[in-house]
């Protein structure tokens, strides 16, 4: 399982030897800025295709606190730069659980292999740790289970993802529900 570095550090100090962004520049898509007036699945207007920042040295904050897991994990291999992939990997913001942030232009991505075997061994793993492996397309939610994927629409800010796993006559079974903030 992918998880964020728990002693602080940061994680440019962690980039795997050898790996940039290079001419990655999928997260500049996919991923809202705020400080931009940017909003997710747009491209940012600083992009350069193929070259990454055009304000690289004055990004915003938080485009220079962002790594993808691909750039931080050494056993991804080349086929998971997300220019590959078509989707990022990332720490779900507030949770240990992995967010898998997928191109709509490639929704289907994510459930191609090698992603898909690999996804679920993730979810498995997950899922004993009560995390998740959740995939977003555009605005909607999808959580892997070990059993099965389930859709769960549009998370709002706050919202809480609870899997629950019961035992029935066929064997374990999990469920996902969403949870809204209490105000």
């Amino acid at each position: 399982m992918i998880t964020k570095p728990a002693d602080g550090s940061d994680d440019a100090d962690l980039i795997v030897a050898g790996r940039s962004c290079g001419t990655c520049t999928l997260c500049c898509k996919l991923f809202p800025v705020r400080e931009l007036d940017k909003a997710a699945g747009r491209w940012c207007p600083h992009v350069v295709q193929g070259r990454g920042c055009a304000i690289h040295p004055r990004r915003p904050t938080v485009c220079r606190q962002f790594f993808c897991q691909w750039l931080l994990n050494p056993d991804l291999g080349p086929e998971w730069k997300p220019e590959n992939a078509k989707f990022v990997l990332s720490i779900y913001p507030g949770s240990n659980s992995l967010a898998v942030t997928v191109d709509p232009t490639a929704a289907q991505a994510w459930t191609k292999e090698p992603y898909y075997r690999r996804l679920k061994q993730w979810a498995t793993a997950a899922v004993a740790r009560h995390q998740q492996v959740v995939v977003f397309v555009g605005t909607r939610a999808i959580v892997i289970l070990p059993d099965r994927d389930v859709a769960l629409g549009e998370l709002k800010p706050g919202d809480e993802i609870v899997v629950r796993k019961s035992t029935g006559p066929v064997g374990q079974r999990y469920d996902a529900i969403v949870r809204p903030r209490l105000s």
